[in-house]
């Protein structure tokens, strides 16, 4: 569809999904991926949208719920659909997303319960810096995925991802997924009372 021009403006339905009508022209993939670096709040999820709905994505083969506009070649696609097929066994639906040459983009677009939301993926090996692999986000998106695919110290992974918080004043989540355990981490659960103790109890129950 990205080989086509759409014309389209957005139609609420009453379950809450977007249909896009006919009104401003679709300017390709890569375009309207870099238009989120300029767009903010409604105007972000609203091209969050229209980018899984205009930019061409097909289902990934085998798959069920990971879609992909191509890139199965590139170097780092087996570690992108592990990270989206781990998510998918917590209820999201994955857009993959291409790289576009000329600017940073992230890795994917989840989608749950109609609640869309683009995530940066990091996956921890061996003794990574998870500090470090957050801070490389920044600028990216404010939504991280960390596959975590060590042994790594809970007390310092609650750290880890307090000062992300802290050095990134525009951070919104961070979501932790190891094995068959998830845990979403945001900026009010960070900045709350016993942050450090709460964490390590849903972390490791």
């Amino acid at each position: 569809m990205a080989d086509h021009i759409f014309e389209y403006d957005h139609v609420e339905e009453e379950d809450g999904s977007t249909l896009f009508g006919e009104s401003i022209p679709w300017r390709g993939l890569a375009d309207e991926l870099a238009e989120l670096h300029y767009l903010h709040g409604a105007s972000f999820i609203k091209q969050l949208k229209l980018i899984t709905y205009y930019g061409d994505f097909h289902l990934v083969e085998g798959e069920t719920e990971i879609f992909s506009t191509g890139g199965e070649r590139s170097e780092d696609y087996e570690n992108l659909l592990n990270a989206a097929r781990k998510a998918v066994e917590h209820g999201y639906r994955v857009f993959i997303l291409p790289n576009p040459k000329g600017f940073r983009t992230a890795d994917f677009i989840f989608e749950r319960k109609g609640v869309y939301k683009m995530f940066d993926l990091k996956t921890i090996h061996g003794k990574s810096s998870v500090m470090n692999r957050l801070l490389e986000s920044v600028g990216q998106t404010n939504h991280v995925v960390l596959n975590i695919a060590t042994n790594y110290s809970p007390r310092l992974l609650a750290k880890d991802v307090q000062f992300y918080f802290e050095a990134n004043k525009d951070a919104r989540e961070v979501l932790i997924i190891k094995g068959s355990k998830a845990l979403s981490v945001s900026r009010k659960f960070v900045e709350g009372k016993d942050y450090i103790k709460m964490f390590m109890k849903r972390y490791q129950k």
